[in-house]
């Protein structure tokens, strides 16, 4: 109970992934960005969830017709009752606040904390999803094109596909992460990534290949902030097991967060576009 209730901090899956890379990649030099959006808290799941070792998915089940008839209320009950949101000010107003709107994202995420909570507990609405996505528009406001949900980690796949089959899409869970030595799973969830600094890096020509750039006197160096520093630790690091993580002085946790998936309803009439993994 003490852990579900945690998760009112938690803003998504999504957010932690695209916000805690792009916001390293903001205090690098230019040459740096790339390598961040591979090796940050969650690579680029912010384009498309990635099968990994710190990523289980449910398995697909065959489509039946019945699957078929509950993808197409789901997709319509979506529309019906969350169309209202189409104005992100009436999303704004009814408790869904965008997380860090400033940081250059894929699809921003609208999170209730309170309905968030909720669906970690193990309620369920299609009207009332945890998070609504959003994309940016050009010239300003919002692009509402659908809605994150939420299941609690000790969901079985058939408790997950009473919700939302399987054969439509992957529920996705985070697992097998190891966080560094005082960074807690309240950190990550928080999206706090520089919870843990390194102060035993003092001088640009101490900082280690991996952390930064080392140079010679006089060269600046922006270096790399927080866990994300270490390509060890976080959601795409080199560490995916307890003894490996332990022997780094990490924190080993077989799965941050609950069960999660992304609904596109509004993305496209296509179901399989709406169901995709892929964000629109």
């Amino acid at each position: 109970m003490k852990k579900h209730l945690t998760v009112i901090l938690v803003a998504t899956t999504l957010i932690v992934t695209t916000v805690l890379s792009r916001a390293v990649a903001d205090d690098l030099e230019a040459n740096d960005k790339d390598a961040v959006c591979t090796t940050g808290a969650a690579g680029q799941m912010g384009l498309h969830l990635r099968l990994s070792d710190h990523m289980t998915m449910t398995e697909s089940r065959p489509m039946t017709p019945a699957d078929t008839e509950r993808g197409e209320k789901i997709i319509a009950t979506m529309r019906a009752k969350l169309a209202k949101y189409e104005d992100y000010k009436v999303a704004i107003a009814d408790g869904y606040q965008p997380y860090m709107e400033s940081v250059p994202q894929d699809v921003y995420h609208f999170a209730n904390r309170e309905l968030t909570a909720s669906e970690y507990m193990g309620d369920f609405d299609l009207a009332h999803p945890g998070s609504l996505l959003y994309e940016k528009k050009m010239f300003g406001g919002y692009k509402l094109v659908g809605a994150m949900y939420d299941a609690p980690e000790g969901d079985t796949p058939e408790q997950l596909d009473a919700l939302i089959p399987l054969s439509l899409s992957h529920w996705h869970a985070h697992t097998n992460i190891c966080l560094p030595n005082g960074v807690t799973e309240a950190d990550v969830m928080n999206g706090n990534i520089a919870a843990r600094m390194r102060p035993d890096i003092s001088s640009a020509g101490d900082a280690p290949e991996q952390f930064g750039r080392g140079g010679g006197a006089g060269e600046s160096v922006r270096m790399r902030v927080g866990y994300l520093a270490d390509p060890r630790f976080g959601f795409t690091g080199t560490i995916s097991n307890q003894a490996d993580c332990e022997a780094a002085d990490g924190n080993f946790h077989k799965q941050i967060f609950g069960w999660m998936i992304h609904v596109y309803p509004f993305a496209s009439d296509d179901m399989k576009v709406a169901f995709s993994l892929e964000a629109p």
